[in-house]
C-alpha cells in the first residue's frame, strides 16, 4: 500500500515527488511510501526551450529537464520509487484505499495525484467524471482540467500542473505540485500548516 502515488513524470509531477521525499525524515512522514508513475509519452517539455524560467539556465531544454530531475529525485530522495514505463489506465475505490490499474500492474494507494498534461485525450477511467473545458486555455486548443478546489478534486485525490487548471508555463506547474505536496505534508501532520527547506544555517 503506497501512502502517495503521482500519476506524470512531467514538472509538476516531480516537483510534488521532492516536497514529499524531502520530508520523509520529518517525524510525521517516517515510514511513508511514495511512488511516481514516470511515463509521459506526449509531455510538452519534449520540446520546449528555456529563456524565462527562474532558475533554469538560458537555452535550456525541456527534454533536459526531464531527464535531469529524475536524476534529481532518484539520487536524492531514492525512497521515492520510480515506476516507468507504466500507463495508468483506471482510477477506483475511496480516500485511502485506491486501486489504480496500470497496463501492467495494480497498485494500492491511500491518496492519488494526477499531474499529467491537459490533452483532450484524457481517459482515465474513474477520473473523466471530473473533466471539464480548461478554464485558462484558448477554446480552439481544447484543453480540459480536473474540477478541482485548490488541487483537491475530491477527498484523496489532487490534480497538480495544466491538469488542475493552471496555465503551461515550467514555473507555475512547478509551484502547483509543489503546492500539492505541502498540502499533502499537512495532512500527515494533523493539519498543522507544513512545509520542508533545507537550510545552510547552523543549528
Amino acid at each position: 500500500m503506497f501512502d502517495v502515488l503521482i500519476i506524470g513524470g512531467g514538472v509538476s509531477g516531480v516537483s510534488c515527488a521532492l516536497i514529499l521525499g524531502s520530508a520523509l525524515n520529518k517525524p510525521y512522514a517516517q515510514g511513508k511510501k511514495i511512488g511516481i508513475f514516470t511515463h509521459q509519452k506526449a509531455s510538452a517539455l519534449q520540446d520546449a526551450l528555456f529563456n524565462n524560467a527562474y532558475g533554469i539556465p538560458q537555452g535550456k531544454l525541456g527534454k533536459e529537464i526531464m531527464e535531469e530531475s529524475l536524476e534529481h529525485l532518484h539520487s536524492t530522495y531514492p525512497d521515492v520509487e520510480q515506476i516507468e514505463k507504466e500507463k495508468v489506465i483506471k482510477v477506483e475505490g475511496e480516500a485511502g484505499n485506491f486501486t489504480v490499474t496500470t497496463n501492467k500492474n495494480t497498485y494500492n494507494t491511500k491518496i492519488i495525484v494526477v499531474a499529467i498534461g491537459s490533452a483532450n485525450t484524457f481517459a482515465i477511467e474513474g477520473l473523466t467524471e471530473y473533466v471539464i473545458p480548461h478554464k485558462k486555455a484558448m477554446p480552439e486548443k481544447n484543453r480540459i482540467q480536473l474540477k478541482n478546489d485548490d488541487h483537491l478534486v475530491a477527498e484523496g485525490i489532487y490534480a497538480a500542473g495544466t491538469l488542475a487548471g493552471w496555465r503551461s508555463q515550467l514555473s507555475i506547474a512547478a509551484g502547483s505540485g509543489a503546492s500539492v505536496g505541502t498540502d499533502i505534508l499537512t495532512l500527515w501532520n494533523n493539519g498543522i500548516p507544513s512545509q520542508h527547506h533545507d537550510s545552510t544555517r547552523v543549528k
